[in-house]
């Protein structure tokens, strides 16, 4: 039997995430996010519950989570476009005292 080249870590990791990940519509969400958010935005809000089509993000400032509600129509649009079958309504930014990462 001949060894194939070892495969990069990413694409294992990458596999393996997909495999665990819950089938939940706030797993996609978080999952499309940062492609949707692009990476400025998707480091300073993270979509943290979804019920019945509203989508919740924490900010980690109120002028963010303010920045967030102008731009909701285009990342409604994004979410929707990203996500097969699954209908984003409207999103909730709240803001989050001492940030949004541990």
């Amino acid at each position: 039997m001949r060894r194939t080249a070892p495969r990069p870590l990413a694409v294992a990791l990458q596999r393996m995430r997909d495999d665990i990940a819950p089938a939940t519509p706030l797993a996609a969400i978080q999952q499309a996010w940062p492609g949707v958010a692009g990476p400025i935005v998707a480091k300073e809000a993270t979509p943290v519950s979804e019920r019945g089509g509203v989508v919740t993000l924490a900010c980690g400032s109120a002028v963010w989570a303010q920045e967030l509600d102008l731009l909701a129509p285009a990342l409604l649009e994004g979410l929707n476009r990203a996500l097969d079958g699954i209908a984003v309504r409207s999103l909730r930014c709240i803001a989050t005292s001492g940030g949004i990462r541990p």
